[in-house]
């Protein structure tokens, strides 16, 4: 009998050490159960599901969900106007606001994600119920992509260009009634800096931060390496879309440049993409960082 009793407290001694600390002091083991859900906005030229089988966010939402966080996707057109997406994104906060019962939610935006959200937020009255905009190199002043794109198109030809990708981003994407043009000027320099951040000042009471990424040497994933080179000579130091410069936005919290052996983190690299092989940069522990954070922020 005090054989199988020494045995049992030994058993139940190993099991008191083995447990996390905070499970003994009754706090959360979950390092991103944020006090509100997050809800993630992604960028131009895609959805949440590409082509309807590749996730935009590869990984991610799993990732913060792992560690606790409440994580929703929304998705617009690939191809629009910054205010037919930011409509259509209030529309699908609002009902993931009902579904939650939430007071606020965390936004986290890509690319152009960041932009059409910030609409929505400072002009389509969604800001009292936003705790945290969180943007991810968004171009927030232009991109120089654009501006070479649009100036590129003869105003002859911009009816055949935008109607050939209107057609490819309605039937092959799934876009409803795309704006392909449209698009492209609203992220165009002048337009951002001259007429869209002007009228749309951040809304006081929310916490603005931002992060950029940054392509080294070349860019990891090649498609984007030509976009590069152009924003090299136009605006310095960028991921291949989105310079440093214009993707500071609010607290801007740093560059995203990966490993010392890496070649860098390009627009796609930051959100996990190509289909999660991103060479010296975890995508998924750099959102679980965040959403880490704007829990200990209180958000």
């Amino acid at each position: 009998m005090k054989k199988l009793t020494l045995i049992g407290l030994t058993i139940f001694l190993t099991a008191i050490f083995l447990l996390p600390v905070n499970v003994l002091a009754g706090g959360s083991s979950y390092t991103c159960d944020t006090k509100y859900p997050i809800v993630m906005a992604h960028g131009m030229g895609a959805s949440a599901e590409i082509l309807g089988i590749v996730d935009y966010w590869w990984g991610i939402p799993e990732a913060m969900e792992d560690e606790g966080a409440d994580v929703f996707i929304t998705s617009v057109n690939g191809m629009d106007s910054t205010r037919n997406k930011a409509i259509d994104f209030k529309n699908q906060f609002l009902q993931i606001k009902a579904y939650t019962g939430a007071a606020k939610l965390n936004v986290i935006g890509h690319s152009h994600g960041t932009i059409y959200t910030r609409d929505a937020i400072s002009n389509l009255g969604i800001g009292g119920y936003v705790a945290s905009h969180t943007s991810i190199a968004g171009p927030h002043r232009g991109s120089a992509v654009a501006d070479v794109v649009v100036g590129i198109v003869p105003d002859s030809l911009e009816w055949l260009v935008g109607d050939t990708m209107d057609f490819m981003y309605a039937f092959i994407f799934g876009d409803t009634n795309p704006n392909s043009l449209e698009n492209g000027y609203d992220i165009t320099r002048p337009y951002m800096i001259n007429t869209f951040n002007p009228n749309t000042p951040n809304v006081s009471g929310i916490y603005y931060q931002s992060w950029a990424a940054k392509a080294k040497t070349s860019c990891p994933n090649f498609i984007l390496e030509a976009t590069w080179i152009v924003l090299l000579a136009y605006e310095g130091a960028n991921d291949g879309l989105v310079s440093v410069n214009s993707a500071k936005w609010g607290n801007f919290r740093g560059v995203e440049d990966a490993a010392w052996y890496s070649v860098g983190c390009d627009h796609l690299n930051i959100v996990g993409q190509l289909f999660g092989i991103t060479p010296g940069f975890d995508s998924n522990e750099f959102y679980v960082d965040l959403a880490s954070d704007l829990k200990n922020r209180g958000f």
